[in-house]
């Protein structure tokens, strides 16, 4: 199964969101760029911001269209 993760915000984002990759990756997952390849698309973000949460429901509008043009299914 392929993971697709996307991380916004903070340097603290991005840090969790390597751990989580490098956890998936230990139990067999694969992770991919391309979310239209991904079966498992992830949004790590953070919503202390107004502008934060804009970001995130755009990123996350955006990543769900993949649920009916690519692979996603989660």
């Amino acid at each position: 199964m392929k993971i697709g993760l996307v991380s916004l915000g903070c340097s603290k984002n991005l840090v969790d969101s390597e751990l989580m990759l490098g956890l998936l990756r230990e139990h067999g997952y694969e992770s991919s760029d391309d979310p239209s390849e991904a079966t498992v698309l992830i949004v790590n973000s953070c919503g202390f911001i107004e502008s934060a949460k804009t970001e995130s429901i755009e990123t996350l509008l955006r990543l769900a269209e993949y649920k009916h043009t690519g692979s996603c299914r989660h």
